[in-house]
């Protein structure tokens, strides 16, 4: 047994990937804390696991509900910028602390979201193996697969590889500072330069292969292991489950991070009025006096059961998340997607190309463009089978028990887990 890390953003859709990890990983005997800022403390102590605070100094209490307030009023081109510049303040915070703090743990092996790779390089300076988890979309770009901020469909032609090629170029040089972050401390530490920022044991993510673009460029050891969502992980939320009718559930949530968009709110609860349907509306957080009247009276929750709204659900309206949209096929319920930014848009193409769902973009978000799209994907039958589907191939995946397995095999030998 190991005494294994754990080590992500402190938001809910990365913690909702690897909480249930580290959860599985206690269930067999290991033990697990997770290392982040102050505001992830709760959530990790509810999950049942341990926790050690890195960055209280550049990140006290309360810092995360600031910087999620901010980004929750971006999309697009400013809130990715916005991310990418957290991301990177997060990164100088644990590779001046990390080191120090995991090596006073004890700590044997560590998971590191693909998000932020700053974790596996304190793993190679103190000799530590580490695993990647991929909780959005994976970074590994390939010429035939789009970049993951783009709603465009797979196409092998010459034309869209080319256009990828172009984007990937002009994209690329806003993330040397952060890659030059860290190669300034491999150097210091006497690292040898970075071949890639993932593990070389074994990479996952919790999409199953059915809910990727055909990709012909990743390690053996990248492997396709479907969600690890479970209510367990999570705190509990009231509801009021009376106000529920038997007429079909839409279930609408636009995450946690742009839960500030208010004028999204008020097109989804004008498109699903005259609908032979009830709305149900969790702002991710938000407060309920932040929001105007809605029209058609829906039930607005700050926060919702996710988990146990999708088991009735017949549709979800969704800002495409990876969790949201796994946790919806998961249940086979199809989706109308609102992609506002950072891997949202590639979510959202990957749920058309599947045919479980629609798009609507969000700067051509109308009520009128939004109903017709609910209407669609509620009377049209492909969207739920193409939904059951997918939630056949999520139940065959092997979800968080075949990727605790890997990850045990991975720690214990220090050897490629390559895919049988």
């Amino acid at each position: 047994m190991v005494h294994l890390g754990l080590f992500c953003p402190a938001e809910t859709g990365h913690l909702n990937t690897m909480l249930p990890l580290g959860q599985e990983m206690h269930r067999r005997g290991h033990r697990v804390t997770f290392f982040g800022i102050v505001d992830a403390k709760s959530k990790v102590l509810a999950a049942g696991l341990e926790f050690r605070s890195i960055g209280e100094a550049e990140f006290p209490a309360g810092a995360s509900d600031r910087l999620f307030e901010e980004l929750g009023k971006l999309s697009g081109v400013a809130a990715l910028l916005y991310t990418m510049d957290w991301i990177k303040q997060s990164a100088i915070v644990f590779l001046k602390e990390g080191p120090n703090v995991l090596k006073d743990a004890q700590i044997e092996a560590i998971l590191v979201d693909q998000i932020s790779p700053e974790g596996g390089i304190v793993a190679e300076f103190l000799d530590i193996p580490f695993i990647t988890i991929c909780s959005a979309l994976p970074f590994n770009q390939e010429p035939t697969i789009p970049p993951l901020f783009t709603t465009w469909k797979y196409n092998p032609s010459w034309w869209a590889v080319l256009r990828n090629q172009l984007v990937y170029q002009l994209v690329n040089p806003f993330t040397r500072s952060i890659k030059k972050l860290r190669s300034d401390y491999r150097k210091s530490w006497k690292l040898p330069p970075e071949i890639s920022a993932d593990s070389q044991l074994a990479i996952l993510t919790q999409q199953p292969a059915e809910f990727e673009y055909p990709r012909k460029s990743l390690p053996d050891y990248f492997h396709f292991t479907g969600p690890y969502h479970n209510q367990t992980s999570r705190k509990p939320v009231d509801f009021p489950w009376e106000q529920l009718t038997d007429k079909p559930l839409i279930y609408a949530s636009m995450g946690t991070l742009q839960n500030q968009l208010t004028d999204v709110f008020k097109a989804i609860a004008e498109a699903c009025v005259g609908l032979d349907a009830q709305l149900v509306i969790s702002l991710g957080g938000a407060s309920l006096e932040s929001l105007p009247a809605l029209p058609g009276n829906p039930i607005v929750v700050s926060y919702a059961p996710q988990l146990a709204l999708l088991e009735r659900a017949a549709v979800a309206i969704t800002h495409a998340g990876m969790n949201t949209a796994l946790e919806c096929l998961t249940y086979g319920v199809p989706m109308v997607a609102i992609p506002v930014t950072n891997d949202q848009p590639g979510v959202a193409a990957r749920i058309a190309w599947t045919g479980a769902g629609e798009i609507v973009p969000f700067n051509k978000l109308t009520a009128t463009r939004l109903q017709t799209a609910l209407n669609l994907v509620l009377t049209e039958p492909s969207y739920q089978e193409n939904a059951l589907r997918l939630k056949r191939s999520i139940s065959e995946a092997g979800g968080v028990n075949r990727a605790a397995d890997i990850i045990e095999l991975a720690i214990s030998t220090r050897q490629p887990v390559n895919r049988a």
